[in-house]
């Protein structure tokens, strides 16, 4: 784990916040997660190549508050997200500084406020600290640096989950698909248009 110096000092050389993939880069470790994911077979554990233990087990927590499993479809964790974000993260090696000095200040302020790491908090206590950080209008100033880390952590979790199966499935796309007679936008479509 990284200390409170190490992880100001990366947070601060990254202003808080990390980039994110190009879309390219995105569709490639979709593809190397959904290839991975069948080479290993049904029940295989996935082996991080970039998270540590404890940061793999916060992430995949953490994911879950973001994109929760609902009616409509399945969990970011069920949509491999946390797989995607290693892939990522290995791909992409300048976005891991930031990323994981965000996972450390998250285990920081809960360690201060509770004496347990984010993993460790009740869901209550969890809840009490993204709340803190969630909403960029109301985020007190000394969140700053989680609020900015918590944005991107957010995007990349969204990233992941609409570039897989589960994801797309959510959106309704159906790709190019032939249609043989165009017969215009549906009701229902000039319907949310207001025509």
């Amino acid at each position: 784990m990284l200390s409170r110096r190490e992880m100001v000092a990366a947070m601060a050389a990254a202003a808080g916040a990390f980039a994110l993939p190009t879309q390219a880069r995105a569709a490639e470790a979709s593809r190397d997660v959904t290839a991975a994911r069948m080479a290993r077979g049904v029940g295989a554990a996935y082996e991080p190549k970039v998270y540590t233990k404890h940061e793999w087990e916060t992430v995949r927590v953490l994911v879950d508050y973001i994109i929760p499993k609902d009616d409509r479809s399945g969990s970011a964790t069920d949509a491999a997200v946390p797989e995607f974000m290693d892939t990522m993260l290995h791909l992409e090696p300048g976005m891991r500084v930031a990323h994981r000095g965000g996972i450390a200040w998250l285990d920081h302020e809960c360690l201060r406020r509770f004496s347990k790491d984010f993993v460790s908090a009740s869901d209550a206590e969890r809840k009490l600290v993204l709340d803190d950080i969630a909403f960029p209008r109301t985020a007190k100033p000394e969140f700053s640096h989680g609020v900015a880390w918590f944005n991107s952590f957010r995007d990349f979790t969204a990233t992941g989950f609409f570039t897989s199966e589960i994801g797309v499935g959510d959106l309704g796309y159906v790709g190019n698909t032939p249609v043989a007679d165009w017969t215009g936008c549906t009701p229902e479509a000039y319907r949310r248009l207001g025509v």
